[in-house]
């Protein structure tokens, strides 16, 4: 099949031939019709994660029309339209329910084996869900990783109608899917960001306020959603109430925050980290999309112009998912 791949890493993506990926008993295979980029793609390029193997076809966010089905798969069909989470577990770690992405098996698609920058994916049947109802190709590839992942961290927070979430970084995929998921159960939401620009449109998209990042936030916090790290962090910590939740799924100003211990214990602080969600999760968030929970898609590139999309995620200038349509059969 054709896709995009690293040859080695540190590398640069080209495009061309790979051998076809190979479908298992329990495995079915996805002729890719939209996939979303993610930070993954960029750090895939420096080594950090390195691939398992090369080469190595990158995409965390996939959605497409199954084609072929395993030998032992029974309850789907080929034409049936899917959208995979990305958290890939084995089949018994279901059984777990939320707590199945713990699992130490638990790998990435497009990271720890090929994703759907490329023409064909094969994964296992129990990761996949039906297309959203009423959802465009574009929709459905943009919300596996960053709705899941905000779920998660919602759910685990115990996120309730009335609540005051801050978003730190809004522009992201995570902190976007997380303003349209606060405003739906209720929320109030507040957000920040460097751009003027990206703060005006979180306010078009509903956000009650939006702070400059590099100055104290005047709010105080239930929840915090953070995805930016050091940048952001001592700002955003020092919003939260007594009891308050720090909800972590990135850093990317950085690894490294310096944590003040006194203020996490006397405040009787949680820290929460997410990446990705369990297949309950991803069902859930599934189905709101089903039932219309807005989606926001920066811009919507052909497959082909994965380079000019990488630069766009590389600059930081979106707010929303950047989507690859693939070509039609």
């Amino acid at each position: 099949m054709r896709a995009w791949f690293l040859d080695e890493s540190p590398g640069t993506y080209r495009w061309g031939e790979v051998p076809d990926p190979v479908v298992g008993p329990g495995e079915v295979k996805v002729r890719v019709r939209a996939t979303a980029l993610n930070h993954m793609d960029l750090w895939l390029t420096t080594g950090l994660p390195k691939p398992p193997a090369f080469p190595h076809v990158p995409g965390n966010d996939v959605a497409g029309v199954i084609d072929e089905v395993g030998s032992a798969v029974t309850d789907w069909a080929p034409g049936d339209e899917v959208v995979i989470n990305t958290a890939l577990v084995p089949e018994e770690a279901l059984v777990r329910g939320d707590d199945s992405v713990l699992d130490p098996a638990m790998t990435l698609l497009g990271e720890g084996c090929w994703g759907g920058h490329g023409e064909f994916c094969v994964v296992a049947a129990h990761q996949l869900a039906r297309r959203p109802t009423g959802r465009s190709w574009a929709e459905a590839a943009s919300y596996p990783v960053c709705y899941t992942t905000a779920w998660r961290l919602f759910r685990r927070a115990g996120i309730q109608k009335g609540d005051t979430v801050l978003v730190t970084g809004i522009g992201g995929g995570v902190a976007t899917a997380a303003l349209m998921l606060a405003q739906h159960v209720g929320a109030r939401v507040f957000v920040t960001s460097r751009d003027a620009a990206k703060r005006d449109r979180a306010l078009e998209l509903g956000a009650e306020g939006a702070f400059p990042s590099d100055e104290p936030y005047p709010v105080t916090a239930d929840i915090v959603v953070d995805s930016i790290g050091p940048a952001t962090w001592d700002f955003a910590f020092r919003t939260l109430r007594h009891g308050g939740r720090m909800c972590v799924c990135g850093g990317t100003s950085g690894p490294k925050v310096e944590l003040n211990l006194p203020r996490l214990f006397f405040k009787q602080i949680d820290v929460i980290g997410a990446s990705c969600g369990s297949q309950t999760e991803f069902q859930h968030v599934t189905d709101l999309l089903s039932d219309g929970l807005p989606v926001v898609v920066d811009e919507i590139l052909p497959l082909s112009e994965y380079p000019r999309a990488l630069e766009r995620l590389r600059s930081a200038e979106q707010l929303g998912k950047i989507v690859l349509e693939h070509p039609e059969p």
